[in-house]
């Protein structure tokens, strides 16, 4: 297209009268500025006509140099509730940009606090040419390289660029990861309804992060609808803010909140051993260790090539800082401690030809569990299959079966020997060869099985092809964890299946009472 705006800006959250700094570049000359809050409905807190802007260039590789536009505007924020906020910029010539703000309370006004999985919105956002998993190609005007050796997957990506369009807003509201409907006999593999995005002129890369009419918003739309009180932070606030925890009773991490820094970890465990709660509505939960360099304005994910190439590895007092899996020996500190359940013992769920026929649902083994309380679900019960509820990314653990016919876990990769298991599904970490194609491929089968079973290989391989999804809880501390185990919770929330609905009322009237 020939016109076209783009922003981004100098921070990704705020607090009531504090300023932000929009870099605008754009075809029109001119642009208008609406900021809303998204929840159960969109009330727009300000606008701004007539401002100025230039057209600047992007630099080749601009997903790893930035783009270094000047300052264009700068917003004030007003006496804004604490949210989730769209910055939308309507150009004069036609062309339309979203950016994001979340707005914190200036102190602590609800019970519970959302953090925003701000790290995950980096990691997918391939906007100048390439995230952390592909080179996609950067949006009009970005230039490519031209060296083909740069078309290349990022460990390194600037945050002063914008978001890919798709992130901020999908193109197709059928955009989510989970197959639609298990997988007929001899039928090819099937791709989600990210193929439905690609159709419609999206980038499918951009919908497995993102607020808007995705997790996140999903959730913040039944909370605010059943009168849940709710503040923000992002992932980057716990990071930056010692205590950002402090005053509040629960933490939310809901959707993909899939990268965690150091600090962000750390913010969390101090939280609940202090008698916090953490809800995990969430799968490939702090599955990746990250961390942010140049004063916050470079996030680093070396992911699966950590161990080669991230230099953090070969520095004693930094390589349990190093980029890679957080169960890795290296870390001392697997996710699982935290979280309870890991994706290293999970893995997909009809998503490809990854449990391509698998129920889409929960089975009960716990009926007398307290997030089951009148929820009318017994041992052996099935729920959330006709929304889809346990599909693409899931956690889980090893787990044995005691004389009483239970699932107990197998206490090790930091999976608490209190963790209670109330429900379980099958998932499996990559799609088995068949001759009907696959749209999975295997990540890091040597990072992955060396810190599943210490080496890689065959048979290591094949044993880690075998797990489940996991909804469990355990007490830390003083404090308590309850876990979901599937990314695809807050869509059972948006289809207000009912026993969903009722174990989520279990759980925040449990954790915020």
């Amino acid at each position: 297209m020939s016109e076209w705006i783009w922003c981004y800006s100098d921070r990704l959250s705020a607090r009531p009268g504090e300023s932000v700094t929009l870099h605008i570049s754009a075809t029109g000359g001119t642009c208008d500025i609406e900021i809303a809050r998204l929840g159960k409905k969109r009330d727009v807190v300000f606008t701004e006509s007539g401002i100025k802007t230039g057209q600047h260039d992007v630099p080749v590789n601009a997903h790893v140099h930035g783009c270094g536009w000047p300052q264009t505007h700068r917003i004030t924020t007003g006496d804004w509730k604490s949210g989730y906020y769209e910055i939308l910029l309507k150009a004069a010539d036609g062309a339309i940009c979203r950016h994001m703000l979340c707005v914190k309370a200036a102190k602590p006004a609800a019970k519970a606090v959302v953090v925003l999985s701000t790290n995950t919105y980096h990691a997918y956002n391939s906007w100048g040419g390439a995230n952390t998993y592909a080179w996609v190609g950067g949006p009009h005007p970005a230039p490519l390289p031209t060296d083909p050796a740069e078309h290349a997957i990022a460990a390194r990506l600037s945050l002063e660029r914008p978001f890919s369009a798709g992130l901020m807003q999908p193109v197709s509201p059928r955009h989510r990861l989970v197959n639609e409907r298990r997988r007929g006999f001899r039928e090819r593999a099937l791709a989600g309804e990210v193929a439905h995005e690609a159709k419609a002129g999206g980038n499918g890369w951009d919908c497995p992060s993102g607020f808007t009419d995705k997790w996140e918003h999903a959730f913040v739309q039944w909370a605010e609808e059943n009168g849940v009180e709710l503040d923000y932070l992002t992932d980057y606030d716990l990071e930056a803010e010692r205590d950002a925890l402090d005053g509040y009773k629960a933490a939310l991490f809901v959707g993909h909140s899939e990268y965690w820094s150091r600090g962000e970890r750390e913010e969390a465990e101090r939280f609940v051993d202090a008698g916090g709660r953490a809800i995990i509505l969430s799968g490939n939960t702090c599955y990746w260790q990250c961390r942010f360099e140049d004063g916050g304005r470079t996030f680093v994910a070396f992911k699966g090539r950590a161990e080669e190439e991230d230099p953090y590895m070969t520095d004693p007092a930094k390589r349990h800082l190093t980029s890679g899996l957080w169960s890795a020996p290296w870390t001392g500190a697997p996710e699982a401690q935290l979280t309870g359940l890991s994706f290293l013992f999970g893995g997909y769920h009809r998503f490809g030809l990854c449990t391509a026929r698998g129920i889409g649902g929960y089975t009960v083994w716990r009926e007398d569990h307290w997030a089951l309380k009148d929820a009318d679900l017994y041992w052996g019960d099935v729920f959330g299959d006709e929304c889809r509820l346990v599909g693409y990314e899931n956690d889980g653990c090893p787990l044995t079966f005691g004389e009483d016919g239970l699932p107990r876990p197998v206490a090790r990769l930091g999976v608490p020997e209190n963790l209670e298991i109330i429900a379980t599904a099958p998932a499996t970490l990559s799609e088995p060869e068949s001759p009907y194609g696959g749209v999975v491929p295997p990540e890091a089968w040597g990072p992955l099985t060396r810190a599943f079973a210490s080496f890689d290989s065959p048979a290591n391989r094949a044993r880690m092809m075998r797990g489940h999804a996991v909804m469990a809880s355990f007490r830390r501390g003083k404090g308590e964890v309850f876990n979901s185990g599937t990314t695809e919770w807050a869509y059972g929330l948006q289809a207000r299946n009912p026993f969903v609905e009722q174990i989520t009322k279990n759980v925040l009237a449990r954790f915020l009472g």
